[in-house]
């Protein structure tokens, strides 16, 4: 199906409101009735080849089964032989983080209307399963009435009962301290805790976790460590400390805080829609069907790579791992870490050439694992176990983060191993060593991965200035 250039169907197009990676997020108006919407437009190629399908389809569905007032909604999805079109709601009045720029901080009437607002949207989403994640003033729009929208859902996840997540996800100011132990967690717990650090935002004009080292941002958060301004009233505290609670099995919940007598105040509850409707995809599929044939005639590569979420790469590390707040270390796994800035295969070769070199065999596993062992064999009397492992995660093409760990042997064969290895790392590939360490690796935190009791892999949005994320 092809448009005119100024047209999407019965929709004229005007200007840009946003525009990230994939997709850009345009202004337009329904011919047959006059009404406004934006229109998200993104890239099929772009999203098939970074694996993003179903991160696509999670955030329609998403958005297709909420129907609140105080949720952004989804019109229908359009597509083309390599667009994808997503008509929303146009929600006027920008971002909160706009309104906080000029306000800082609001007066308690306007910023309890808000929290209360966000809370009975928050509930909606949870009552239908859906946890949104990512909550904070970039992602809550204002309507021209100044109404609160919730929107952004790229990182929600669908938790079925019983199930934890187990993806850590969000942006570091407004994340949960559980999702910082890179263990499960249950979604509205974590929405709670960043309900607490919008309202603390919106009251104090400042967050109440925040520090130019992300590693002592986290601490903080761990701790609950931040300072009431002097003009918080005894019962904002007493309510912030109940949501800011480090222990998510002793943390206020939804319906504890709609009781809260700071809550109740002037609280007009706004009621969703029941979801008795059957929520379609085949608009969305139709839209995929064309550039999924395109590549599957392609040559096929199963070998396909996750990209690192920064929250697992901070569990990984030694010297960034934040578990010691919560747990004992264990004294017998030695581990290390490397930056690699090659492909994942080229990283894979410069492992199995470092292993060679200190005579170890090489067995690969799936998901870029590989296993070493001793190449002879070992006699009775001289039996010296020896287990070293090194999974490669892919950050970008080009840079891919390796965890070398040994469980038992001789760690003098490890740390020459290891040696061999960090030098081959500084050679790129045909080109002589210059003796320089190997490079830093930067992770961005929206990439993620994948959680166990969500549909999909979940992907990275750049947000524009008018509240309209793109994928």
């Amino acid at each position: 199906m092809a448009f005119p250039a100024n047209s999407i169907g019965k929709y004229k197009i005007g200007r840009t409101i946003g525009e990230g990676s994939f997709a850009k997020v345009k202004l337009a108006v329904d011919s047959t009735n006059g009404q406004y919407v934006a229109i998200k437009t993104i890239d099929k190629h772009k999203v098939m080849e970074s694996d993003l399908k179903y991160q696509v389809k999670r955030e329609i569905r998403t958005m297709k089964l909420l129907h609140h007032p105080n949720i952004v909604r989804i019109h229908e999805v359009l597509g083309t032989k390599t667009k994808i079109y997503i008509v929303m709601e146009y929600v006027p009045g920008g971002q909160l983080t706009d309104k906080m720029s000029y306000a800082k901080k609001l007066e308690e009437r306007e910023a309890r209307r808000l929290f209360q607002q966000l809370i009975d949207a928050v509930d909606y989403c949870h009552n239908n399963g859906v946890y949104h994640r990512d909550l904070k003033p970039e992602n809550l729009l204002l309507d021209q009435k100044g109404n609160l929208k919730v929107s952004d859902f790229g990182l929600s996840a669908l938790q079925k009962p019983g199930c934890t997540l187990t993806t850590a996800c969000g942006s570091p100011s407004y994340v949960a301290p559980e999702l910082l132990t890179n263990k499960g967690y249950d979604g509205a717990a974590a929405d709670v805790w960043s309900c607490g650090v919008i309202l603390f935002e919106l009251l104090a004009g400042h967050l109440p976790f925040d520090d130019s080292n992300l590693i002592n941002l986290y601490k903080k958060i761990c701790r609950a460590e931040y300072t009431c301004p002097e003009w918080f009233t005894e019962d904002q505290k007493k309510l912030l400390s109940r949501i800011l609670d480090t222990n998510p099995e002793s943390r206020m919940t939804i319906p504890d805080i709609v009781e809260d007598k700071w809550f109740q105040k002037d609280y007009v509850p706004a009621c969703g829609y029941e979801g008795d409707e059957i929520i379609h995809l085949e608009d969305v599929n139709a839209a995929f069907d064309s550039i999924e044939q395109e590549i599957a005639s392609e040559a096929n590569n199963p070998n396909s790579s996750s990209f690192i979420n920064a929250f697992k790469l901070i569990a990984m590390s030694h010297d960034l791992d934040l578990s010691g707040l919560f747990e004992e270390k264990s004294k017998y796994k030695q581990t290390t870490m490397f930056g690699s800035k090659n492909t994942i295969n080229e990283t894979v070769k410069k492992i199995e050439a470092a292993a060679t070199d200190v005579s170890l065999s090489v067995e690969r596993t799936k998901h870029h694992k590989i296993r070493m062992h001793p190449k002879q064999k070992m006699t009775r009397c001289s039996r010296s176990y020896l287990d070293i492992s090194a999974e490669v995660i892919e950050v970008a093409p080009t840079d891919c983060v390796i965890e070398v760990s040994k469980s038992s042997g001789d760690l003098q064969v490890y740390e020459e191993f290891c040696k061999t290895l960090s030098s081959l790392l500084t050679q790129k590939s045909g080109v002589p060593s210059q003796m320089e360490d190997p490079e830093e690796v930067v992770v961005d935190s929206k990439y993620i991965e994948e959680s166990e009791c969500s549909e999909g892999k979940n992907y990275t949005e750049n947000k524009d200035p008018r509240g309209y994320s793109s994928t």
